[in-house]
């Protein structure tokens, strides 16, 4: 009996079909590391251009592709609007729970307009302790205009894997703690309209007073997806090319 005939038979036939959808599935392992890769890649890319950017002034220009230009340096002088101020939840420091305290600034632009700008700005973390309300925020109220100086963030539409979406209350009334920084979501409760970014303030390291800006730590490295998508395809050519070897051994 020949190996494709064998492999068809009755006493073979499931096995057959499970090596075939093993087969499959490899190969489609496989492919989304690769495509994990190119996400990984163009990542890198996004970060690695707009670091090596100049600073964006919003004082004198707010582009129309702001949303591109995600990890650009920014900056901005403008007045802070404690009344709307939210926080963000479930947000740690040196293992500490609090909150993200983000407030929007408003700020004047060179193009004449008459009616001032807004944008979030992710003012850093304070305790969950005695900040449950956003009269205790008003603690960390700065007095006067500021300038920020930070980078372009995109906010995030969607809940982290386990998380759970925000909804604005039924009556109207505005949220205060946000499972999840979705600006577009916040827009709805703000009295003014606000830019479809947020700024995430430079830190320093001698901050420790609340609330106290957070920056992540970016590796631009490719990561293991090549590697794994090796591994997956390995696997996929020994159970296609493995499998009839193993039932022509069968025969002897």
């Amino acid at each position: 009996m020949t190996v494709i005939r064998r492999m068809f038979s009755l006493k073979w036939l499931i096995t057959t079909l499970l090596v075939f959808a093993g087969t499959a599935l490899c190969i489609r392992l496989g492919i989304w590391q690769l495509d994990r890769l190119d996400q990984r890649r163009a990542f890198n890319h996004q970060v690695e251009s707009m670091k090596a950017a100049i600073p964006l002034d919003l004082n004198q220009t707010i582009p129309e592709d702001i949303a591109s230009m995600e990890w650009r340096a920014v900056s901005v002088t403008g007045t802070y609007d404690f009344e709307n101020q939210i926080a963000i939840r479930n947000q740690y420091n040196d293992g500490l729970y609090g909150y993200h305290l983000i407030t929007p600034l408003l700020f004047e632009t060179s193009n004449g307009s008459s009616q001032p700008e807004a944008v979030l700005v992710d003012r850093g973390w304070i305790s969950a302790d005695g900040n449950s309300s956003p009269e205790d925020w008003r603690a960390y109220d700065e007095a006067g205009g500021v300038t920020v100086a930070g980078q372009i963030r995109l906010g995030q539409t969607k809940p982290a894997i386990g998380g759970v979406a925000d909804a604005l209350p039924v009556d109207g009334s505005k949220l205060a703690v946000w499972n999840n920084f979705d600006i577009e979501k916040m827009s709805g409760q703000f009295p003014y309209p606000i830019l479809s970014v947020y700024i995430q303030p430079d830190i320093e390291e001698s901050d420790n007073t609340p609330p106290i800006p957070y920056q992540p730590i970016i590796e631009l490295t490719e990561g293991p997806h090549f590697g794994y998508a090796l591994q997956w395809f390995t696997f996929a050519t020994i159970l296609f090319f493995g499998y009839p070897f193993y039932l022509r051994k069968q025969e002897d």
